[in-house]
């Protein structure tokens, strides 16, 4: 962790893209513009500087994912899945890029986007995504399933995470562009979280018997 990688780079540097979106367009961006939408599609609006806390969140969170592994009792596993740590910074980076040019080009040229599908079709890609990266993450204190039994136990932390890492794939795979649809998104992603933690409840009292 101690050498700054490529790939270490490559993410702080898509962490600058939704500020420089923003500033690029800022000067042409009405007084109000659209930030928030729902199943629906109606939109809320909001003062154009809001724009910047969505910008500066990827920035924020860069800063985070670099400083945090220092301060984990775990640190050292870190090294076992450095590539997936800054994969999953990357991708919320792009998360971040894509809701900034939502708003943007919906404050531009208003009904260009069909801001619920995309959104729900974004959402989906992300949580399949993590489901993917989610059995290769090691023991710590700040990425994955964190609960009192699989941060005493490499095996049911292991156990757990291929479980949630299925089940958040499965969750991701629904494409919702309706209000029914979206919940069959919310359904799964709930029980991906809930499911993989009663489970490694399970799985610690069943090892230490």
């Amino acid at each position: 962790m101690k050498k700054i990688s490529r790939l270490q780079v490559t993410a702080w540097v898509l962490s600058l893209l939704p500020a420089a979106m923003t500033a690029a367009f800022y000067s042409r961006l009405p007084a109000e513009i659209p930030m928030q939408w729902d199943l629906a599609g109606h939109m809320n609006y909001e003062t154009r500087w809001h724009l910047w806390i969505v910008a500066g969140m990827a920035p924020l969170f860069a800063v985070l994912f670099y400083f945090l592994p220092r301060f984990d009792p775990k640190s050292r596993n870190y090294s076992k899945f450095y590539d997936v740590y800054i994969g999953f910074q990357i991708m919320i980076d792009l998360f971040l890029t894509a809701m900034c040019g939502i708003c943007i080009a919906e404050a531009l040229r208003p009904g260009t986007v069909d801001v619920p599908t995309v959104v729900c079709l974004l959402v989906s890609l992300l949580v399949m995504c993590l489901g993917n990266i989610m059995p290769k993450f090691r023991m710590n204190w700040y990425c994955g399933i964190k609960t009192p039994w699989t941060l005493s136990s490499e095996t049911v932390w292991t156990k757990t995470h291929r479980a949630a890492g299925r089940m958040l794939c499965a969750a991701g795979s629904f494409v919702p562009n309706e209000i029914a649809k979206f919940v069959l998104v919310l359904a799964p992603m709930a029980a991906a979280t809930i499911i993989p933690t009663v489970l490694s409840w399970r799985w610690y009292r069943a090892e230490q018997r």
